[in-house]
């Protein structure tokens, strides 16, 4: 049984997540690459307190990026969707 906190990595500011967040109440989270719904669904009730309905994983490929001769790879990512229940709020940020 893997600790929580390995598989959610760190909240997602964006303007698709805050528009997400304000219309649909989802949250968008970046996770560990080898986590599964059922351990991001487990996580984040854990960590925030809050009741989950279900989650949409994406996985997304790191971009080539040249820096003069050399090239380099930026690292992979999974991001997860979560969808609260009806009712649950979640706020990263409080009071701003």
């Amino acid at each position: 049984m893997r600790n929580v906190h390995t598989i959610i990595k760190k909240p997602l500011f964006t303007e698709k997540g805050a528009r997400l967040k304000e219309v649909e109440n989802k949250v968008l989270v970046e996770v560990a690459k080898d986590a599964n719904k059922v351990e991001i669904k487990r996580a984040v009730e854990e960590i925030f307190n809050v009741k989950v309905e279900r989650v949409a994983t994406i996985t997304t490929n790191g971009k080539w990026k040249r820096h003069g001769k050399s090239i380099g790879r930026r690292p992979d990512r999974k991001k997860a969707i979560v969808t609260l229940k009806k009712g649950e709020k979640l706020d990263f940020i409080e009071g701003a």
